[in-house]
C-alpha cells in the first residue's frame, strides 16, 4: 500500500509539474517601463551653418592624424567630404587603417560624425578643385563640374555600345 501512495504522489507530482497554463500576459510596454535610462553618448549631427569654417576645421583633425600628407575638405549643404594623401608607396592595408582612423577623429566630432572619407588619389584632388571652385566663387558651377567628371569616369564603357567611324573615302 505504501509503494501505491509513493508512486500516485510522485504521478501526481509529475502531471502537475509538466502541465503548463496558458496566460494571457503581454511582455511589459517600453513605455510603461519605469527603469532608468540612458541618454545617447554618442555625438549628435550639428547642423552645419558657415560650411568654410566646418571644411578647415575637419581638415585640421585629419592632419593630425599620423600617416596624413594633407587633407581636402568640401562642406555642401549638411554633408561633409573628406579627402586625404598618404605616401603613394603605402600598402593598401596601411591606407586603410589611415582612412580608418581619420574616420575615428571624425566621430568623435559633432560636424564630423557623418563624414565621407576618401584616400582616392583622383577625388582627393577632385575634392580640392571643388574648394578652389568654391573659394572663387563658383560653388555650384564648380562642384558640377567635378562631379561630371567623377562620373565620367565611374560609368563603364561598353564596347558593344561604340559606334565603328565612318571615314569619308578619298578621291
Amino acid at each position: 500500500m505504501r509503494k501505491r501512495l509513493v508512486s500516485a504522489v510522485v504521478l501526481c507530482l509529475l502531471a502537475t509539474g509538466c502541465g503548463t497554463v496558458a496566460r494571457n500576459e503581454t511582455s511589459p510596454s517600453p513605455q510603461n517601463d519605469e527603469r532608468v535610462r540612458a541618454q545617447q553618448s554618442a555625438p549628435r549631427k550639428e547642423t552645419i551653418k558657415d560650411s568654410k569654417k566646418v571644411a578647415a576645421h575637419l581638415e585640421s583633425l585629419a592632419l593630425h592624424v599620423p600617416g596624413v600628407k594633407s587633407a581636402h575638405c568640401v562642406v555642401f549643404q549638411n554633408t561633409a567630404i573628406v579627402g586625404i594623401n598618404v605616401n603613394g608607396t603605402l600598402e593598401r592595408s596601411r591606407v586603410g587603417t589611415i582612412k580608418y582612423a581619420v574616420a575615428e577623429a571624425l566621430r568623435k566630432d559633432p560636424y564630423g560624425i557623418n563624414a565621407l572619407v576618401t584616400a582616392d588619389i583622383d577625388l582627393s584632388n577632385r575634392l580640392q578643385e571643388v574648394r578652389k571652385d568654391f573659394q572663387r566663387g563658383r560653388p555650384i558651377s564648380g562642384f558640377a563640374e567635378e562631379m561630371a567628371d567623377i562620373i565620367g569616369r565611374i560609368v563603364p564603357q561598353m564596347p558593344r555600345d561604340t559606334k565603328p567611324r565612318t571615314e569619308p573615302r578619298s578621291k
